[in-house]
């Protein structure tokens, strides 16, 4: 299985700021540098077993979410990849997914 490192870097980035820490703090505690911390959120670097287990340890996160954006049960983690894949969405593409789920969503089995 490959993983896109850029996506794993926004989740640590938001677990970080969900957490109220810095780039700087987060690296302090994981003692290594600012950039580095910068070159993962931005998934320039991969993680490692080891880096990865501090980073859940610090952020309060289990490994399925960071690397796969699973919380507690397959439907949170659709819920995530859906809301992960809007944030990047104009208003106006928001408009046009909304117009094509709405009836999906209104259908009645």
């Amino acid at each position: 299985m490959a993983y896109d490192y850029s996506v794993i870097g926004k989740r640590i980035r938001k677990a970080r700021e969900d957490k109220g820490l810095t780039q700087e703090a987060l690296a302090e505690q994981l003692d290594v540098s600012n950039a580095y911390i910068s070159k993962i959120e931005r998934g320039r670097t991969p993680l490692n077993l080891d880096r990865l287990s501090e980073l859940c340890i610090v952020l309060e996160e289990t490994p399925e979410y960071l690397l796969s954006g699973a919380n507690s049960s397959a439907q949170d983690f659709l819920r995530n990849e859906i809301i992960e894949m809007l944030e990047g969405c104009s208003p106006e593409k928001i408009r046009l997914i909304s117009q094509v789920i709405r009836p999906i969503i209104e259908y009645k089995d």
